[in-house]
């Protein structure tokens, strides 16, 4: 049930709006408060979906209620309501970040249409919170280890900055993972991150992949499509096996590094781009370079920070953890009962040479659960975990 605030000091208008609001739509639970000082104290103590404020109030005016809620409830969509000499307030507090205003007296059609639009954005910014913690538990580093509490340090300090990244480590250790810490611990959080697996796009398309094309630039190209840097303007882009990259599109990465200017395959106007890059690949890029397949220039561009994520052999003291956290994962996607290791499963597990990594333990876990017995065992483990 949708809980609105009124804060307005005339009661009769008080009482007006509040009349409307629960006349209109009887699922709409409505509180008030006579002036600022009591409406940000309710505000405080009380979770509320919508407030609407007056501005020229006693005590508080309503811009000190809205900059005092922006800070301690940012969330909550603010309707400011304005006599006739307040319209050039009213209008400056948008610029503050109120969500909208409503004249005195206010329009009925107006007012309802202003209230629910204002709901219906803090529910769109509710549902986007739950789906980012949900991205957010996908992308999560799980082990304690000293390799892995560098790597948080290390994401802690670079992501608030906008310095490139070029991640580095064997296939299957999770360099994704650490992409998208480092985007969402940024300032660019609130923008896409946009995905490009380098390795999988074939070499003559990762051009028209990355930068777009226009109408007719090749047989295909039947309409003017945007590229993935253009998707990912005010974010990130994270390029996936870079080390793939051909070298005529390395030089149009490097273009765009240094100029943060793109080109649309078969057009002749520049575009310009605000993207955070940050790299990953498997390949040893010196050697890479040595051998003529690398560009150094652009090597030198993306590997402002250097993050080397260690193989799971050398990190054997979070495979507990990583097992366990397995485990609950994908009893959650297959609707059953988590299953718990044995010590001396655990132990032989830490054992193993995970060649695959963080991907082939998943696996492994995976088979274990459907077909080992209700505690799974050691017997367990030789049995179905054999490579």
């Amino acid at each position: 049930m949708p809980k609105i605030l009124v804060i307005e000091d005339e009661a009769a208008i008080r009482r007006v709006l509040v009349k409307i609001l629960s006349e209109e739509n009887d699922s709409y639970q409505v509180d008030e408060a006579e002036d600022g000082v009591q409406g940000t104290e309710k505000i405080k103590n009380e979770d509320y979906d919508l407030v609407l404020c007056d501005i020229k109030m006693p005590k508080m005016d309503g811009v000190e209620v809205l900059e005092a809620v922006k800070k301690i409830k940012p969330e909550i969509p603010m309707v400011m309501i304005s006599g006739h000499g307040d319209l050039e307030t009213a209008v400056n507090t948008m610029r503050l970040g109120a969500f909208d205003y409503i004249s005195k007296p206010p329009d009925l059609n107006r007012l309802l249409n202003t209230v629910r639009n204002a709901l219906d954005k803090k529910k769109l910014v509710v549902e986007n919170k739950i789906l980012k913690k949900k991205v957010s538990k996908n992308y999560e580093m799980i082990g304690e280890s000293d390799a892995i509490n560098h790597i948080r340090t290390m994401i802690d300090k670079v992501a608030p900055t906008d310095a490139r990244v070029l991640i580095t480590g064997p296939n299957g250790t999770g360099k994704e993972l650490v992409a998208h810490q480092l985007h969402e611990k940024s300032e660019r959080s609130n923008q896409p991150i946009i995905e490009v697996n380098c390795a999988a796009i074939p070499a003559e398309l990762i051009e028209s992949e990355l930068f777009g094309h226009v109408k007719g630039a090749f047989t295909s190209a039947v309409k003017d499509r945007a590229g993935k840097f253009e998707a990912a303007n005010g974010g990130t882009i994270f390029l996936d096996e870079i080390g793939d990259m051909s070298l005529p599109a390395q030089a149009k990465v490097l273009r765009a590094l240094q100029e943060n200017l793109i080109q649309r395959v078969g057009a002749d106007k520049d575009i310009k781009v605000d993207v955070r890059v940050v790299a990953a690949t498997n390949k040893d890029l010196k050697k890479e370079i040595e051998e003529g397949r690398f560009r150094e220039d652009l090597y030198h561009r993306l590997a402002v920070i250097l993050i080397k994520v260690p193989a799971l052999n050398d990190r054997r003291d979070d495979i507990p953890a990583l097992l366990e956290h397995f485990t609950h994962k994908i009893a959650e996607e297959q609707g059953n009962s988590t299953k718990k290791f044995s010590k001396s499963a655990i132990k032989l597990l830490q054992e193993y040479d995970w060649t695959g990594n963080i991907r082939e333990l998943r696996n492994v876990v995976e088979r274990l659960i459907i077909l080992g017995g209700t505690e799974i065992s050691e017997q367990d483990v030789k049995l179905f975990a054999s490579k």
